[in-house]
């Protein structure tokens, strides 16, 4: 056998960088993490070419004392904590002590700091792990790190490296994640020399979802916040109508850490209940705090699997919060806005915004010529001081204050990477607030919904109705499919009650596979009143079933039913009830085409108003739609804009 052998510092360093360093991305998250512990207050992170040519990290934080610079890059030499009581007590984002060592082990490194009234800073350099320079330097409060060539030196790594954009990509992500869960912490990241994110640091969380997600989008979150004796939880979630295609819009953090947990994430969709479109999930931002003894993040190298206790109690509350905040708030669309009015709102956007800056510009239309474009605005800027309407078109980033991003890193001496003023947020994103009772376009009436008055129904398939705010028009198939769904969902939960007797028993045929999983789960079909019995090796034989059956439909259903447990394996028997209640409940509903008289339609409208969720069917389409007074009045031109009015135009009053 061979001899063992301790390895070289560098090549464990290089292991380590294995796990902790994967791609640009995860340089960039430890560096900026790193800051954030430094209790900096604005970041900068200038990258090149996606991270591979260059990663610039630099902070106004605490810095680190010339002494104390060469420990950083020691392997798990770390000022986080001390003892094993403290491991289990992680207040900060790292901890591990491996990231600068193993950063500096695969890329060329360069770290400028200084601590507050030193009288000058500490320069490092470190190339593949070793040691190239160390000197004193005239440097600011704070750290300012460069990361050149990464995996130099580990070409097989470098190799799987995706794409640039793909990369960029990553380390955006990066940014956002931590930019959610800092929102007093002013991020600025740049690529090539162009701005692609911007937060302005003054704590608005959706201040910067607005910065990172978009104002519209911003302004269709609604607030959350809860709490039990272990756990608050806070933040802002989407409405309903605002949905992505997959999970990765959906942001859990826990005590300022961006973590992945499928159970928390799925808590947060089951509190939406049936007010989601099948396939369709939310844009969120969920803030966690708890006792630190309760969570495990010494888990994975990357931090963003944990492990946590009274995790059932948590997902809990989350579902609980979540369906309590749209209990009682009317989340009909706007048609004319969601559905009409697209385009119109994104012209209005831009005028307004070409309006802000008219108003900031006008000493200089007294003698120019007034301005079209953002091109004519853009001039005047530079002639003018227009600092309080900073606008920022994230499409176009050719923009002066983009191009010389970098500039002002230059030269011997580093000049404040902030500016004196620091970060100022585009000026329709500092109008954004958010409390807990957020207003949005589509909450207009504040509380639920609304009583409406029956007037007519459209080609067999749409219903009319009006209140006093407006014109509701109605999916006959999808009201009564959201009617007879809670009907069946709470009779399925009377199982045992009632059943029906079969004359005839329905026997049914699965292969020898199916037929043992059909025999783990058969306490779950039980549960649902679905008694099943052996008779031979690959058949099933059943006397009875539960009395909300269709008549004619039983052996269809009972197939159903079955199927849904040999696809989805481990289903809980409320999953089981809900799916079956939507089952019925769209098999026993009227189609369209499909006429109703006045009594039918009043008491379709009645019942649907009585419903727990009169907004959304079984599977999260719209049930409702409005067109308020004032979008009538829109549409026919009684609202005209502010410097014309239809009196004086003719002195016509109507």
């Amino acid at each position: 056998m061979a001899e063992i052998h301790e390895l070289p510092d560098i090549l464990a360093n290089q292991i380590a960088a294995g796990e902790v360093i994967e791609r640009p991305a995860s340089v960039v998250k430890e560096l900026v993490e790193n800051a954030i512990d430094a209790h900096a207050g604005q970041i900068d992170v200038l990258i090149e070419e996606a991270g591979v040519q260059s990663i610039r990290v630099i902070d106004n934080g605490d810095g680190i004392a010339s002494d104390q610079v060469a420990k950083a890059f020691l392997r798990h030499a770390t000022s986080k904590i001390s003892n094993r009581h403290d491991l289990f007590r992680v207040h900060s984002l790292g901890f591990r002590g491996e990231a600068l060592p193993s950063i500096a082990s695969v890329a060329d490194v360069t770290l400028e700091t200084a601590i507050a009234g030193a009288s000058e800073g500490t320069l490092i350099h470190f190339r593949g792990g070793e040691l190239i320079e160390q000197t004193g330097t005239s440097a600011r409060q704070g750290t300012d790190i460069t990361v050149r060539d990464i995996f130099f030196n580990t070409p097989a790594r470098l190799k799987y490296l995706k794409s640039q954009t793909t990369e960029l990509s990553k380390i955006v992500d990066v940014l956002n994640r931590l930019s959610f869960s800092h929102p007093k912490v002013a991020f600025r990241l740049s690529h090539n020399g162009r701005e692609v994110l911007r937060t302005t640091g003054n704590g608005n969380l959706q201040q910067v979802i607005a910065a990172v997600y978009g104002i519209n989008q911003a302004r269709e979150m609604v607030a959350i916040t809860g709490q039990d004796n272990d756990f608050k939880v806070t933040g802002l979630m989407s409405l309903p109508e605002l949905t992505r295609a997959n999970r990765s819009y959906i942001s859990i953090l826990i005590n300022g850490r961006y973590i992945k947990n499928y159970p928390l994430a799925n808590a947060l969709i089951k509190g939406y209940g049936t007010r989601l479109m099948v396939g369709r999930f939310p844009i969120a931002v969920l803030s966690i705090e708890m006792d630190p003894l309760l969570v495990d993040v010494n888990v994975h190298p990357q931090k963003h699997e944990v492990r946590l206790s009274k995790e059932h109690q948590l997902t809990t509350l989350i579902e609980q919060i979540v369906r309590d905040r749209f209990a009682k708030t009317n989340l009909i669309p706007n048609a004319y806005a969601n559905y009409m009015g697209e385009k119109i709102e994104k012209e209005r956007s831009t005028d307004d915004f070409l309006t802000k800056l008219s108003d900031a510009s006008q000493p200089f239309l007294v003698d120019h010529p007034a301005p079209q474009t953002v091109a004519d605005y853009e001039q005047i800027a530079q002639q003018f001081d227009v600092n309080d309407v900073q606008a920022t078109i994230i499409h176009d980033q050719t923009d002066l204050e983009h191009v010389n991003f970098g500039a002002k890193y230059q030269g011997d001496t580093p000049a404040l990477p902030f500016g004196d003023e620091g970060v100022k947020m585009a000026a329709d994103q500092t109008e954004l607030d958010v409390s807990d009772e957020t207003v949005t376009a589509t909450d207009v009436h504040g509380q639920g919904f609304p009583t409406l008055d029956y007037i007519g129904q459209m080609h067999g398939t749409f219903l009319f109705a009006q209140s006093t705010a407006g014109l509701f028009l109605i999916d006959q198939h999808a009201a009564q499919e959201r009617v007879k769904y809670e009907y069946y969902k709470e009779e399925i939960g009377k199982v045992g009650l009632e059943s029906q007797k079969l004359l005839v028993p329905i026997t049914l045929e699965y292969s020898t596979s199916d037929m043992l999983k059909i025999a783990a789960h058969e306490s779950e079909l039980a549960q649902v009143g679905l008694h099943l019995e052996p008779f031979g090796s690959n058949t099933v034989i059943v006397r009875e079933h539960p009395g909300w059956f269709e008549p004619g439909q039983e052996e269809e259903t009972m197939r159903e039913m079955i199927d849904w447990l040999l696809r989805d394996g481990q289903l809980s028997v409320a999953d089981f009830r809900e799916r079956t209640a939507i089952m019925m409940a769209c098999k026993r509903s009227i189609k369209a085409n499909w006429s109703l008289n006045d009594v039918e339609a009043r008491s379709l409208i009645d019942q649907l108003g009585h419903t727990e969720n009169p907004y959304n069917c079984p599977h999260g389409r719209p049930v409702v739609v409005e067109f308020s007074l004032k979008d009538m009045e829109k549409m026919f031109k009684r609202i005209q804009d502010a410097h014309e009015s239809w009196i004086e135009y003719d002195n016509h009053p109507f």
